[in-house]
């Protein structure tokens, strides 16, 4: 007589958004300054964020006719860690809370 085996059954989980997804976002914004030559925001840009020229410059030229641009929607870590690299780079840069 052959014997009959039985499987459990296999559920398959319902992936739930990452922690991060819950958490409110961040927003890291650098403003005008009338110090800071426009060739030299391009450059921060691209070294903190690891942007190519031509993002780097976009930005840079939000901040320049604008006042402001918003560089990043990250966690609050990171966020706080960005502001501070732009900050060394004598950048006015902030960070807000995301509404």
């Amino acid at each position: 007589m052959a014997e009959t085996i039985v499987l459990p059954d296999i559920e398959r989980e319902e992936e739930t958004g990452s922690k991060s997804d819950l958490e409110p976002a961040w927003l890291v914004i650098c403003w005008n300054d009338p110090v800071n030559l426009m060739t030299y925001v391009t450059h921060v840009f691209q070294a903190v964020f690891g942007w190519n020229r031509q993002k780097a410059e976009f930005h840079m030229l939000q901040v320049h006719r604008q006042g402001k641009s918003m560089l990043a929607r990250t966690t609050m870590e990171k966020a706080e860690h960005y502001v501070h690299q732009l900050q060394k780079y004598t950048l006015h840069a902030t960070m807000e809370r995301e509404s």
